[in-house]
């Protein structure tokens, strides 16, 4: 890495200028968290719209023009050795979930899938070089979160029918009432959220106290009309648990690594081992997780059945195969969209191999990257605010599946937390004229 060999007022010289670093910037972060199809209409509606197809070629040119951008820039970039690093583990990585998608029954499924998984990569790789600076990093942030909010807010306020949840709907019709705004789903939006806070916390730290304020107030209000339950309380917690992981070195390990073991074992756990599920629910302790154990029962049944080669990447859930095997007289299970469960669905479709190498990159190498940072970065706003998304997305990987998902604005943030501890990691304090200048931070 050849972070601490620049300062920070070198980088708008070298290729693109700060504005269009920032039109560059903004255009991506649009583009995970607003989408170019939102407010979704989910009564039937846009299932029968003609113009489906439009919308998703369209959707693929846009996410190929911003990924060939971004390429082209990291490549005029002086660290763009940084694309897809490190690539002693993802080389092999996705090389494993190409080869175990081309045994599985739906071999194109999976090829796109890795394609897609590549793309989000190198974008992720290459994004946080695209900020000047740490305050410049904090006032994009806060322009692109306070857009997605009032976008948010302006459909609850105007266009109520599609911007929370109607009794009407197909899938899930229990969730009447609650916001989701110009997410597709609650709990998508609930997420949202919770990272909005975390973003408005960084804002506040760094540039503007007020605006970050109101991003906060505006997200955790929006989280608590979501009912979004696990959400709405891994909010404080992970504040809580990144504040005590960031002044408590000999705690990491057993907060990152037990917390993700202990918390699927209360939930995975306690689905497939009858015996701990019942003396769980004599403690008085539901981990059903709304009903999620039968389809933890189910997919750790077709793990057990393929458990080093998986199903195929991609290749299970919603398959023709799956939905239409008459396995629903069973369990109604096979009808799931996914395994709501990130480490399940990876063992599931690429097999033990799979997931032990996507906890080395998930987990293990930004818990050594951390163990290398100086003592400014590791208490450094730009890597508490890592560390806060890092940590939540860990432990709500264990409720929904979003590792791998193209077009996941969480997946992608998650990824940016990745690439900011390696930054972080190869950073050191670099004095200008302007002052104290933290370099390497997010890669500015």
């Amino acid at each position: 890495m050849q972070t601490a060999q620049l300062t920070a007022v070198d980088l708008p010289e070298k290729g693109l200028g700060t504005a269009a670093r920032t039109v560059l910037f903004m255009a991506l972060f649009f583009f995970f968290w607003i989408s170019l199809n939102p407010f979704v209409d989910l009564t039937g509606a846009a299932v029968l719209d003609p113009s489906a197809g439009v919308s998703n070629r369209l959707n693929q040119l846009i996410s190929l023009g911003l990924s060939g951008s971004i390429l082209l820039f990291g490549m005029l970039h002086t660290l763009r050795n940084t694309i897809l690093q490190p690539r002693a583990l993802l080389i092999p990585l996705f090389s494993w979930f190409l080869f175990v998608s081309l045994l599985s029954n739906y071999p194109m499924l999976g090829i796109k899938g890795v394609v897609l998984a590549i793309l989000m990569t190198v974008n992720a790789s290459f994004y946080l070089l695209l900020p000047v600076s740490e305050r410049h990093f904090a006032k994009m942030l806060a322009f692109g979160t306070l857009a997605a909010l009032a976008l948010s807010y302006y459909g609850i306020v105007f266009n109520p029918a599609i911007s929370i949840h109607q009794a009407s709907e197909l899938r899930e019709p229990m969730n009447a009432g609650l916001w989701r705004g110009h997410f597709p789903h609650k709990n998508s939006a609930a997420a949202a959220m919770v990272v909005a806070t975390f973003f408005g916390l960084f804002v506040m730290s760094v540039w503007s106290r007020f605006l970050g304020a109101v991003i906060v107030v505006l997200a955790v209000f929006f989280l608590l009309q979501t009912g979004g339950k696990t959400s709405s309380a891994m909010l404080p917690a992970t504040i809580i648990v990144a504040w005590t992981f960031e002044r408590f070195r000999f705690l990491r390990i057993p907060i990152a690594v037990g917390g993700i073991a202990l918390f699927n074992l209360l939930a995975v756990g306690s689905a497939v081992i009858k015996p701990f599920g019942e003396f769980l629910t004599q403690l008085g302790i539901d981990a059903t997780f709304t009903n999620r154990a039968d389809i933890w029962r189910f997919a750790f049944s077709a793990i057990s059945d393929n458990p080093i080669l998986g199903h195929g990447f991609k290749a299970f859930w919603q398959t023709e195969e799956l939905v239409y095997s008459g396995g629903t007289i069973e369990t109604w299970a096979v009808a799931a969209a996914n395994g709501h469960n990130s480490y399940l669905d990876i063992a599931l479709t690429t097999g033990i191999p799979g997931l032990v190498l996507t906890l080395i990159w998930v987990l293990f190498l930004p818990l050594r990257d951390i163990s290398r940072m100086g003592p400014e970065e590791q208490h450094s706003p730009l890597t508490r605010l890592y560390t806060r998304i890092w940590l939540y997305t860990l432990f709500n990987a264990g409720l929904e599946s979003l590792f791998y998902e193209g077009g996941n604005m969480l997946w992608f943030t998650f990824m940016l937390a990745l690439y900011g501890f390696r930054f972080q990691a190869s950073a050191r304090t670099i004095h200008s004229r302007g002052g104290r200048q933290p370099r390497g931070n997010a890669g500015f």
